[in-house]
């Protein structure tokens, strides 16, 4: 398993990773499927401090993506960062989400931040528990603030501080 930083080649693979839970889950609150366009322009605005990584498998195949994203727009803000980890939906169960989330844990101490927050559906066990072994811990809980499928949904905040 090789992770790297994402590349505008990447855009179909990452689209259709995201697009899978956008039209069938409730780990996003997206409701409207991105287009290879949208996946581009979400690639290029992420770099430096706030990157996109992908996970390749040995057929080369991207297989997993991440990224930190910006906590909050207001400069007091600037030393936490926000993680996202999607893992293609065949591909469940080997790790791969936690090699994604770890290494953005790194990048993000490289970086400088010191607080790192993930905002998880509520009922998401799996991403809960992988969030809680990589060191966050549940901070605050989001009552029914989206709605989908015709259900209303919690978000669960964790954070990890990194130093």
């Amino acid at each position: 398993m090789e992770i790297r930083a994402a590349r505008l080649a990447d855009a179909e693979a990452i689209m259709e990773i995201y697009n899978h839970q956008v039209l069938t889950a409730t780990v996003t609150f997206d409701t409207v499927p991105r287009t290879v366009e949208d996946q581009q322009a979400w690639i290029t605005g992420r770099s430096g401090a706030y990157p996109a990584i992908v996970a390749v498998n040995d057929d080369n195949t991207v297989v997993g993506f991440g990224s930190l994203s910006r906590w909050r727009t207001k400069p007091a803000y600037s030393t936490s960062a926000e993680n996202s980890v999607y893992v293609h939906h065949d591909h469940h169960g080997h790790g791969i989400g936690s090699i994604l989330l770890g290494s953005l844990v790194e990048r993000a101490t490289e970086h400088g931040f010191h607080a790192v927050f993930a905002r998880i559906v509520g009922g998401h066990e799996a991403s809960i528990a992988l969030h809680h072994r990589h060191g966050y811990q549940q901070v605050g809980l989001e009552r029914e603030v989206g709605r989908k499928f015709g259900r209303w949904l919690d978000v669960v905040l964790m954070e990890r501080l990194l130093s």
